[in-house]
């Protein structure tokens, strides 16, 4: 199967009476599934939609999301989504950027897109997914129900179509569209398939939203073994703990901020989880602690995954999770892990020059599971691929074995006093504290040092905590001169959609110092 397309129809046919999906009280067979798929995508041909037009989509986790994306899969649209938790200009910026035809919209956005409507030439058709449908808007059930069953009468999508425009979280500047082969994310499920051991009597629970690539991933991937994909709107996670007990869940994909507030929620113990066979986490850095909580609660069962919009290539299997193991065994849980079969991986100076093993640099990666570039902007797709690389921003370091560690994001490396400070480093410290929940280490300007760390920190609630006493924790732990200069408490930290905290958030709100008390020890 080279095609996503080809995936449905074989489902259809092999699976056809099994469940696919299940939402809320919702239950729809694999054949149910497809033929939604293809009345919607005949919908939308009658409407103007041709091979590689695009699709956008607003809104949160639900049955028609999907129903959405299998219209696209199996007509050869591109699928163009949108983060739902960005203001209306935010969101214009995007839809406007890729150029849709058709824009598909919950009722509960209304309002958003009335407001930016005449900023969208592109558009030539609204549809509205809820009961309450806006006069300008066709109901995204009456468009499904006017389709034909046999889909649009179109050429089926071929290997090397874009798939999926899926926009980066925005936080080096304008969000940009990665383009997404069916190749591309073909290869991509069936590597998690065979990580997670995924199969026809498998039950994937997925909460993150589905905008995002990840949750798109484990989905696909689940669809490429059959077995049951469970939807929930959003995180909860005395739902998720419900979920697993009544429908026997088997997989689980969560950011490790999920995996936290999981393994703390005061009732876990009370459920019966034993029908958990893998806990896939990603899209942030997961500290050891919470890690090694996790491992005693559910067994071993994590498996980490490291990749981004533009491309994926490294995991940490569930053998590697060793909480028990030899110090060499207790390091590598704070790995990424190796590369995938197929996936080359190079540590790289400024000038793409490979450095030393151990030393730190970005990583570089080729392989399958690469964008073909970024949506109506060639110089920036340029940059990230040049000389057939794909530069991730991500700073690593690699060991002997071939083990990648994720030493920080680029972008927020901290430069004081001509050293380069990894955020991640101090973080790992920090959350070593047993009253801390969760911590961000990041830059703020320095007369004296040009950059100075400040961490922000969540305190377990009812614990009592200094900024003294975090400072001189780190002292014992780090070099001195990584050790914060400045420690702010916060009652929660700022998060992107994808669960990653908010460093520009952070440095934007706390770029005045002066508001600061420097700490010295």
């Amino acid at each position: 199967m080279e095609t996503v397309c080809d995936l449905l129809e074989y489902n259809a046919r092999v699976y056809g009476q099994e469940v696919a999906l299940i939402f809320g009280n919702q239950r729809l067979t694999y054949a149910q599934y497809v033929e939604r798929g293809r009345r919607l995508g005949s919908a939308l041909h009658r409407l103007g939609m041709r091979s590689q037009d695009r699709v956008s989509i607003l809104g949160m986790n639900s049955q028609s999301y999907l129903e959405f994306y299998a219209a696209c899969e199996l007509s050869g649209y591109i699928a163009a989504t949108v983060n739902f938790r960005l203001a209306p200009p935010e969101v214009q910026y995007i839809v406007a950027d890729a150029a849709p035809k058709v824009l598909i919209f919950e009722s509960q956005y209304t309002e958003t897109i009335d407001r930016i409507r005449g900023q969208l030439p592109s558009v030539k058709h609204y549809v509205c997914i809820g009961t309450e449908v806006p006069q300008w808007a066709a109901g995204f059930e009456e468009l499904v129900a006017s389709g034909e069953p046999a889909g649009a009468p179109l050429a089926p999508p071929s290997s090397n179509d874009v798939a999926y425009l899926i926009y980066t979280s925005g936080t080096t500047g304008r969000p940009k569209g990665c383009m997404l082969e069916h190749r591309a994310q073909m290869a991509q499920a069936q590597l998690i398939t065979e990580f997670l051991q995924m199969s026809a009597s498998t039950r994937t629970l997925l909460m993150m939203p589905f905008y995002h690539i990840g949750a798109k991933a484990l989905q696909l991937a689940q669809a490429r073994a059959g077995g049951e994909i469970h939807v929930q709107r959003a995180f909860d996670a005395a739902a998720v703990l419900n979920s697993i007990e009544s429908e026997k869940i088997t997989n689980l994909h969560l950011a490790p901020i999920m995996v936290q507030s999981l393994i703390e929620h005061p009732d876990i113990r009370r459920h019966d989880v034993s029908s958990v066979r893998s806990i896939c986490y990603s899209a942030a850095p997961m500290p050891v602690p919470v890690l090694r909580r996790g491992l005693e609660l559910f067994g071993s069962v994590f498996v980490q995954f490291w990749g981004q919009t533009e491309g994926s290539g490294t995991v940490l299997t569930a053998a590697a999770h060793r909480p028990n193991g030899s110090d060499k065994d207790l390091r590598r849980l704070g790995s990424i892990g190796h590369p995938y079969p197929e996936v080359r991986v190079r540590i790289v100076d400024d000038e793409d020059h490979d450095i030393p093993l151990g030393q730190p640099g970005e990583m570089l990666i080729q392989g399958p599971i690469v964008m073909r570039g970024y949506w109506n902007n060639s110089p920036a797709s340029m940059e990230a691929l040049r000389g057939g690389w794909l530069h991730t921003g991500d700073v690593c370091t690699l060991d002997e074995e071939g083990y990648l560690y994720l030493v920080d994001r680029k972008k927020d490396m901290i430069i004081s006093g001509g050293e380069n400070i990894y955020s991640r480093e101090v973080e790992e410290a920090i959350i070593k504290l047993d009253a801390v929940l969760e911590c961000a280490v990041f830059g703020v300007p320095h007369s004296k040092w040009g950059e100075a760390v400040c961490a922000a920190v969540v305190k377990r609630q009812g614990r009592e905590l200094k900024e003294e006493t975090i400072v001189a924790h780190c002292r014992t732990l780090i070099a001195s001169y990584k050790r914060p200069r400045y420690v702010v408490f916060e009652a929660d930290l700022p998060k992107l959609p994808s669960g990653k905290i908010s460093k520009v958030e952070l440095r934007q709100r706390y770029a005045a110092t002066s508001a600061l008390r420097e700490i010295v020890t």
